[in-house]
């Protein structure tokens, strides 16, 4: 089975986002194979396109839910998906706000950001290949997103894509650690996402991550052109659970620290 969509999402996300294209070409240059641990979505818990829906997708390829999580700070759920038979497929990952947690003029931006557009528009299979499907943002009401959630305002501006690909540390020869891939990373010129520490986790919990800071674009806005903060790339290594097989879940206090990969920042 060719999983073409991953082909797809992976042109989109780095046409958007040329650096994470370059640092993948760092790592074939020396060599390496990079393989793709896992690929993340963002969404909200709107029936028209909550995590159910952006699923469908994945299971029609033979994806399988797996783990979920929750992110009480954050007011997400999430799930991830993995194929039973396909080797070195993705996992996927799958987050959603959840719209009611929050003060009643955010719900209220939201939502007349989501009725902007026909159902017909989420309805649509491809749905995760969209984007944004709502025209032109506010950047006023980008600003008052962000006071409440910075997930929220990213969502707001991009929509349906690829939030981030992940190099698997596993299949690498030569960066064969976190911290050997970190500093790699930081001597070619890139930022690392350092909240909570530049390397998230511990063997012991079987998961270390680390993630490069979102790429900052030119974006336009109602309001005229501002830089805001795209996507990232994420670094991944898997160590042997208790059953002596690679952990293939995540870790959510580690996951809640990559998140802010996308936090707005200036430059």
């Amino acid at each position: 089975m060719q999983l073409d969509v991953f082909n797809t999402l992976w042109r989109n996300y780095t046409l958007q986002n040329p650096s994470a294209q370059a640092v993948h070409d760092l790592f074939t240059q020396e060599g390496e194979q990079v393989i793709n641990d896992h690929i993340a979505f963002r969404t909200f818990d709107d029936p028209r396109m909550n995590i159910a829906v952006l699923s469908k997708k994945f299971i029609k390829l033979g994806y399988e839910p797996k783990g979920n999580y929750h992110f009480e700070d954050k007011h997400l759920n999430a799930i991830h998906l993995e194929h039973p038979t396909i080797e070195n497929a993705p996992r996927v990952f799958i987050s959603e706000l959840i719209l009611s947690e929050f003060s009643e003029e955010f719900q209220k931006t939201v939502k007349r950001r989501l009725n902007s557009v026909g159902n017909a528009y989420y309805a649509d299979p491809d749905l995760i290949f969209k984007g944004s499907v709502w025209g032109k943002p506010s950047y006023a009401d980008y600003q008052f997103l962000r006071k409440e959630s910075e997930y929220t305002a990213w969502l707001y501006i991009h929509g349906f894509r690829a939030n981030h690909f992940t190099v698997s540390i596993n299949a690498l020869k030569k960066y064969n650690s976190i911290e050997k891939v970190n500093q790699f990373i930081k001597d070619k010129g890139y930022e690392m996402n350092t909240t909570g520490g530049e390397i998230k986790g511990t063997p012991e919990k079987f998961l270390q991550q680390s993630s490069t800071l979102a790429e900052m674009i030119e974006m336009e806005f109602e309001e005229g052109s501002y830089e805001v903060p795209a996507c990232f790339y994420e670094f991944a290594i898997r160590y042997p659970d208790e059953s002596g097989q690679l952990f293939s879940g995540f870790i959510a206090a580690n996951a809640n620290k990559i998140f802010d990969s996308t936090n707005f920042r200036t430059v």
